[in-house]
């Protein structure tokens, strides 16, 4: 019971200490260690242009490595709220291309869910199993949102990651 109660005033340290961050455009707020840089990406599909919006701040000396939120719009109808097959295919093909774009293995996963909109939770082991990253993503209509943290292995157990995660809201 000592353990729990040395935790619950950790975490409520950096919940204070911690700015949060708004964007009306992505319509979410979430609290992260400091200010983030955004980088907006726009990919050719075949869907037609989406536009990627990123938003990150990088650590000098942290727990975490990286902390990351995006999101990105959908054309209208893509994504069908009540077809469970079609987004579950969504979500298996977007972990499979997470694991594939940092040449790792997803060792986790588990349906999640954000004021009833459908998620995924995942971690992948990359850099030879030197790194990890978490990740929770959403649908939200058409709008997918993804929320990572990434750390060395050997730190990827800490309360600033669980804290990041935990923290996003929808506006």
């Amino acid at each position: 019971m000592k353990f729990l109660f040395l935790l619950i005033p950790s975490l409520i340290f950096l919940q204070t200490n911690w700015p949060t961050f708004t964007d009306m455009d992505g319509r979410f707020q979430i609290s992260a260690p400091g200010k983030f840089d955004k980088k907006t990406d726009t990919l050719t599909t075949d869907l037609g242009l989406l536009v990627y919006n990123t938003f990150f701040y990088q650590t000098k000396d942290g727990e975490n490595e990286l902390y990351l939120v995006s999101y990105c719009d959908y054309p209208p109808e893509t994504i069908i709220p009540d077809s469970t097959e079609l987004i579950e295919d969504f979500f298996q093909t977007t972990i499979e291309s997470a694991a594939s774009s940092v040449a790792g293995e997803v060792l986790y996963q588990s349906d999640i869910q954000l004021d009833n909109h459908p998620g995924k939770f995942w971690r992948i082991d990359y850099n030879d199993g030197n790194a990890i990253v978490k990740t929770k993503a959403y649908l939200v209509k058409d709008r997918f949102y993804s929320i990572q943290v990434f750390s060395l292995k050997n730190k990827n157990i800490n309360a600033q990651s669980e804290l990041f995660l935990d923290s996003f809201k929808l506006l």
